[in-house]
């Protein structure tokens, strides 16, 4: 039986909770003595759970039957470390900087901009007027380190989850009067609701490797990205290396690894956009999100989000 870790919606509180074949049960219900009340705090002390959690998820046929709607954030990370610019073809379709591809595009959001998900995204139309939407996969670490070596790399990670980087795409990309772009990753990136995450967390010994994996994005139906994360640039565990170097990488931080193509930047020649695609099933975008669109995030071996926009 696959198990995950995330949390079950209590009025204004995420509870941590532990789920298995569309059925839950908190963690509080499962681990004797100090209560637990962040899923941080499960995967710091998860090692010393294992007994715990193996001996409920033997009875996990009698724990209650999981809605969705019940699903909150399943994690509230204080640091979001980034890489942009890590697929190929991503980088094939979009106006690059003189660093596309070169080096990771290293920029950072926080908890704050972390949504469930099944959350709504906000348009703020004073902020963005082009709204970009990118599954990514998320790395959550559950081993503290610094100046990790790569090979050594994925024995801090703990799982796994499906993220949607939001970006305003308008924010992001900067050209001066000479042609010269560059890319302002601050206002384009952190914002209120600009990370949908979920639905749950994999836990350690689910996934084997990590860059054998699809990612696909669906706006109202229509495939926008289909890839597998073979297509990065740095792996995994070469980019827990990188964001290594410069913090001390602890329990419950997070790494989104980058987006494939298929935004809706890719059909966008204002800002140098070039799409293409040999696959035959992807529908090119013919604007950014507005009110009323539903994004759904996925990737094989965890799940799927589905978010919708709405108006601020």
């Amino acid at each position: 039986m696959t198990s995950f870790l995330g949390t079950i919606k209590r009025e204004t509180t995420d509870m941590p909770a532990l789920f298995v074949d569309e059925r839950y049960q908190l963690i509080s219900a499962i681990v004797s003595g100090e209560p637990l009340t962040t899923t941080t705090e499960v995967i710091g002390r998860w090692t010393g759970l294992v007994d715990q959690i193996n001996n409920a998820i033997d009875d996990s046929h009698n724990w209650p039957t999981l809605d969705s709607g019940q699903l909150g954030r399943p994690i509230n990370p204080s640091t979001v470390l980034c890489a942009g610019s890590n697929y190929r073809a991503h980088n094939a379709e979009k106006k690059g900087s003189p660093t596309s591809g070169k080096e990771p595009e290293f920029f950072i959001k926080t908890g704050d901009c972390v949504i469930g998900p099944n959350d709504e995204i906000i348009h703020d139309p004073l902020l963005t007027k082009k709204l970009d939407c990118e599954t990514e996969l998320a790395i959550v670490i559950g081993k503290p380190g610094r100046h990790i070596a790569v090979e050594n790399a994925l024995d801090h990670v703990f799982g796994y989850t499906v993220a949607n980087d939001v970006t305003a795409r308008d924010r992001q990309v900067r050209t001066n009067d000479q042609g010269f772009t560059w890319y302002e990753l601050g206002r384009g990136k952190a914002f209120d609701t600009s990370l949908p995450l979920g639905p749950w967390i994999s836990v350690p010994g689910t996934i084997a490797d990590p860059q054998d994996l699809i990612l696909s994005t669906k706006i109202n139906g229509e495939l926008r990205q289909r890839s597998s994360t073979a297509d990065m640039i740095w792996t995994c565990a070469e980019l827990i290396h990188f964001f290594s170097i410069n913090f001390t990488l602890k329990p419950g931080m997070v790494i989104l690894t980058g987006t494939p193509a298929g935004t809706a930047w890719s059909n966008d020649p204002s800002l140098g956009g070039n799409w293409s695609s040999n696959d035959p099933d992807l529908v090119p975008a013919t604007r950014y999100c507005e009110p009323g669109d539903v994004i759904e995030s996925s990737i094989s071996a965890i799940g799927n989000i589905q978010n919708s926009v709405v108006s601020n």
